[in-house]
């Protein structure tokens, strides 16, 4: 079949199909005009039909340290629209990277997981993670609004990543949807629990807690 047609059987764009024919993944026959064709066989093996589950994202080389890396760039491109962060100490920005690549490893286990239980242990693992990144940016001073305005300015390039590897490892339409939108779910829980740990930690005693105590007990964890 022709390039439309088979990008409408897979459901994805002709320039992926391109790009997927290109690189060798599926198999592609040129015809003397230049026109591709394809095999319905080599097609119907990539339809979500034939998967008991969604590909692991692991298997795209994603991982925390990948993450990490993507973050320290967003960190720099943040840092003229997010005054703030100019402020922190090299210490204070190193606690909230560690923080951060522990929330990572977390999700990322989450979005792996295969079995309910396990799945949400991971996420009530973030969440606690998040609320402590929620009571560290109290004690260091930090307003609930600048609290927020950090997290989602690092929201953004973990979707990416998601988007990346879902893309490297072949993952249709459909889930593809379906991995973005459990991330986008899991990371509204880990807003709320960082705005929780915030407010807990600013009303603690009618000032947050000394920024070496929070340092303390996060580097216990």
């Amino acid at each position: 079949m022709g390039l439309s047609e088979a990008s409408r059987v897979l459901g994805v764009s002709p320039a992926t199909l391109r790009r997927w024919s290109d690189a060798g993944r599926l198999r592609v026959f040129t015809t003397p005009g230049g026109h591709r064709r394809f095999s319905r066989s080599a097609l119907e093996r990539l339809l979500p039909a034939d998967r008991s589950r969604r590909p692991s994202i692991r298997s795209a080389g994603l991982s925390p340290t990948r993450i990490a890396r993507t973050y320290r760039r967003a960190s720099r491109d943040a840092s003229p629209e997010l005054p703030w962060v100019l402020t922190l100490s090299d210490e204070q920005r190193l606690l909230f990277r560690e923080r951060g690549h522990v929330l990572a490893a977390t999700l990322l286990q989450y979005l792996d997981s295969t079995q309910a239980e396990t799945a949400a242990h991971h996420l009530r693992e973030a969440a606690s993670s998040a609320s402590e990144y929620g009571t560290i940016a109290a004690a260091l001073g930090l307003s609930l609004s600048q609290t927020v305005e950090g997290f989602l300015r690092f929201r953004a390039p973990f979707h990416h990543e998601l988007a990346v590897a879902a893309r490297r490892s072949g993952f249709d339409t459909a889930e593809t949807t379906d991995l973005l939108e459990t991330a986008e779910r899991a990371m509204d829980r880990l807003l709320v629990a960082t705005m929780t740990g915030h407010g807990l930690a600013a009303r603690g005693s009618g000032r947050p807690r000394s920024v070496a105590a929070s340092i303390d007990e996060a580097r216990k964890e």
